[in-house]
């Protein structure tokens, strides 16, 4: 804590108003000279001494203000729990730990899960107000359940529509309206059926999937049909091998260079909901491709930049492991052999490349591995087994 202790006050605030906060959360506000939140969270209190001052849409564009009162106390209003898909993160990335307090409310997911019965530590829960619907893609399977949060009715009828292209129509839909306050109200409806057109905010979502729509696995290797691609993508067996190399985990960084399809980058991503990536990928349209593949496939946070490395490498963040499959080359292996710790895995087809990565190996130690495989094709009336051409994959710590 500051000496000056905290200027800012996060309250949650639930749709019961001042009845559900604790005593510490009404003090600030009966107290409070200055106080901020959503139109819908002002009307929600009674009269108070502080002003009331309304918090501008898009959200981000109220930080500014906020801040401009440093060192003046505020009171700022937020949803239910502020530090579960809601304003308390956006907000104390931009304050130090002294300058802040929290008192939270019980969330909405708590809410949703004690109406329906669910356990909420088997069902996943999204924040899905800004964020597109594709990422709960890598969750949609027959008998799993999740909790969403979303804008408004039109927002829970593009969900719906979202689960019938994905063939996951089946799935039934509990649409809860201002949960725990007197508008309250809870409907049911599969997803193929959804006919509400009076659905208010705040409005949270259940989700039981159902339907026969393809499940994603989480194994490193998934089909290469998941990903569009022009045959620049990594092949499912390779792909797999590496990963396990690659060895992702949790919260680390991935520079994937020659991204492609961005098929590595992505399967990186669906490791752990906090790992980051960034795409290398000098060819406009394939860029283009890899960020739609990333967004369909519910990892939208792949970046992906168009250069040919090493070009534009100097001014992105330090990685903890590097792909390396395409553009392989000594002035690449060049300029990354000084990141120590970072964990390098490149491929090579030609036999030029090859050579390359064995003389650094010999050079630099790390592990050496040559790659054949084949697959059984027709042959006149029968079958053989047609090989693939070899790959040498280096993986080494720097």
């Amino acid at each position: 804590m500051s000496p000056e202790g905290p200027w800012l006050t996060i309250v949650g605030i639930g749709e019961d108003g001042m009845d559900g906060l604790s005593r510490a959360a009404r003090e600030a506000l009966e107290q409070a000279a200055f106080v901020t939140g959503a139109p819908r969270h002002l009307a929600l209190l009674p009269p108070l001494r502080a002003g009331l001052h309304p918090w501008p849409a898009p959200f981000e564009d109220g930080i500014p203000a906020l801040l401009a009162r440093r060192g003046h106390p505020t009171v700022l209003l937020a949803s239910g729990d502020p530090f579960w898909f809601g304003a308390g993160t956006t907000l104390t990335r931009h304050l130090d730990r002294g300058e802040w307090i929290a008192h939270p409310n019980i969330s909405t997911f708590a809410l949703a899960a004690a109406r329906l019965g669910w356990p909420l530590a088997e069902t996943e829960c999204h924040g899905l107000h800004a964020a597109p619907l594709a990422r709960l893609r890598p969750s949609m399977a027959t008998g799993r359940r999740a909790i969403v949060l979303v804008r408004d009715g039109a927002a829970v009828a593009a969900l719906s529509d979202y689960l019938v292209e994905q063939g996951f129509g089946a799935s039934e839909l509990h649409v809860m309206e201002a949960l725990g306050g007197p508008r309250e109200r809870v409907r049911a409806a599969t997803a193929k059926m959804l006919a509400f057109d009076d659905i208010a905010h705040p409005v949270a979502v259940g989700i039981a999937f159902a339907g026969e729509g393809r499940v994603m696995p989480r194994a490193s290797g998934l089909a290469d049909d998941w990903f569009e691609h022009d045959q620049q993508i990594s092949k499912r067996p390779i792909r797999a091998l590496t990963l396990s190399a690659l060895a992702p985990r949790p919260g680390e960084m991935l520079w994937d260079i020659g991204t492609g399809s961005g098929s590595v980058a992505i399967e990186w991503l669906l490791a752990y909901s906090s790992t980051q990536a960034i795409g290398i990928e000098a060819d406009p349209v394939r860029a283009a491709r890899a960020r739609a593949n990333a967004a369909r496939l519910g990892v939208d946070r792949l970046r992906v930049i168009e250069a040919r490395a090493p070009d534009g490498l100097a001014d992105l963040p330090k990685p903890d492991a590097i792909f390396i499959g395409g553009g392989l080359g000594e002035p690449l292996l060049e300029a990354l052999r000084t990141m120590s710790g970072t964990r390098l895995v490149a491929n090579a087809v030609t036999l030029e490349s090859e050579a390359l990565l064995a003389s650094w190996h010999a050079r630099k130690g790390g592990e050496l591995l040559r790659i054949e495989l084949a697959t059984a094709s027709p042959l006149g009336a029968k079958r053989g087994w047609r090989s693939s051409y070899p790959i040498t994959q280096w993986s080494v710590t720097l």
